[in-house]
């Protein structure tokens, strides 16, 4: 019995250190922080309600390849496309004035997702150095194609 316990809180912590956290943060602390050190932004642009952001989560984010990467490279966003936070971004501020806490799934687009143009979740952006949208990559992605994409980005 013993040895059985010990296998299975070793195949247990196996699992838990291969997973990987990318370091999320909001766009208004991405921006700021890339005014005292200049480097590009990756945003994961989601809702709660959509499978293929909830796949990219699970299945692609979390590897250590993707995660190193992004964190190494980007200051990594999360951004809920339907969601109610306030982003400031190039002197002007977006919220989501159409937002109902009390619905469940679909809910009000942000002001942000409309600036952006979002075609599609997920939607993950890539902004310069200056803030500037360099590349918009959407829909699903293995860890292997994210990977690729992202190494096109100049």
């Amino acid at each position: 019995m013993k040895k059985l316990l010990f296998a299975l809180l070793l195949i247990i912590t196996t699992v838990s250190s291969q997973a990987q956290e990318i370091k999320w943060m909001t766009l208004d602390e991405a921006l700021a922080l890339q005014k005292k050190n200049p480097k590009p932004i990756f945003m994961d642009v989601y809702t709660d309600w959509c499978g293929p952001c909830k796949m990219l989560d699970k299945n692609t984010f979390q590897t250590k390849e993707v995660s190193e990467f992004i964190n190494a490279t980007y200051y990594a966003v999360k951004f809920n496309g339907e969601g109610n936070s306030e982003v400031n971004y190039k002197g002007k501020k977006y919220t989501n004035p159409g937002y109902d806490a009390t619905r469940k799934g679909r809910n009000s687009m942000h002001e942000f997702t409309g600036f952006l143009n979002v075609e599609g979740y997920p939607s993950m952006y890539i902004l310069d150095k200056k803030g500037d949208i360099a590349k918009v990559i959407v829909g699903y992605y293995q860890p292997e194609q994210l990977l690729a994409e992202l190494k096109t980005v100049k």
